[in-house]
């Protein structure tokens, strides 16, 4: 199982500041995708995602107890 962490509006949406999931042998794309069709976080473009504490790209493939950060964008001034 993979923990991923959820911060900010993602951790409003979903009502909880983490997620568990089976999400080793995915990329994180595939990650990502299953993320907007299962669960109500909906589209994640813009969300940055970090495995184990350092951003990752899509085709990153995802291995068993990492950890999975979503990161949303962030503003103010």
């Amino acid at each position: 199982m993979n923990k991923i962490m959820l911060f900010a509006q993602l951790k409003e949406d979903a009502g909880k500041s983490a997620i568990e999931t089976k999400a080793a042998g995915k990329t994180v794309g595939e990650l990502r995708d299953f993320l907007e069709k299962e669960t109500p976080l909906g589209n994640l473009d813009g969300i940055m995602i970090a495995v184990n504490e350092e951003f990752v790209k899509d085709d990153w493939i995802i291995e068993e107890k990492d950890v999975i950060a979503l990161i949303p964008p962030v503003s103010g001034g």
